[in-house]
């Protein structure tokens, strides 16, 4: 009787140990993915402020294209209003698809703004202009990147989460739902002129 109830303590222990595993694993690993989704933060916010200059240096040279301009402006504001709601919850699925969803826009909204800054040949070699799209294409690149960890790191945690054994334990600490990824639309299909057929 003595030994049965020392190997039935061990056992408890060891289950008991085993789950703390679990359970560090699994913050750890949410807080990779809420870590990699603050760099997306960072070169989103970089991208945003950028913006307003970019209007500002082609407000002079389109004046004509004031609809274009307020595009971007409010598709920025949008995307901006967007971030700060996914922030607050990185990987809820209903704040990564208003922000894929307002990113989106905004993307559509610079890809027209592109294409009628190819009208303007003195704007496009505007010093002011060439170093701005610049710091945006860098900057793009930026988000992509950090993107690319974030969704590495969301992915890396659902196949956690939802292994056996932590999937039996992982509603009990707190870690019921997946994460959703971050996707945006395919800036190079968005940033193509449209073609027009007579």
């Amino acid at each position: 009787m003595d030994i049965s109830l020392w190997i039935l303590i061990a056992v408890l222990i060891l289950i008991v140990l085993y789950g703390i595993g679990i359970y560090n694993k699994l913050v750890t690993l949410r807080n990779r993915f809420q870590n990699a989704f603050a760099q997306i933060d960072v070169q989103l916010k970089r991208r945003y402020d950028l913006i307003p200059n970019l209007v500002e240096t082609a407000k002079s040279y389109l004046k004509h294209e004031r609809e274009t301009l307020e595009a971007v402006v409010e598709a920025r504001n949008q995307a901006a209003s967007a971030l700060k709601g996914a922030a607050a919850n990185p990987g809820d699925a209903g704040a990564m698809g208003q922000l894929a969803g307002a990113e989106g826009a905004l993307g559509s909204a610079l890809g027209r703004l592109n294409v009628v800054m190819e009208a303007y040949p003195d704007l496009k070699a505007n010093q002011n202009m060439m170093q701005l799209s610049e710091e945006l294409t860098s900057t793009e690149n930026k988000v992509a990147f950090s993107r690319q960890a974030f969704n590495d790191s969301v992915m890396e945690y659902n196949t956690y989460r939802q292994s056996f054994p932590p999937v039996v334990f992982a509603g009990l600490f707190g870690h019921s739902h997946d994460a959703t990824l971050l996707q945006f639309e395919d800036r190079e299909a968005i940033q193509q002129a449209p073609k027009v057929k007579f």
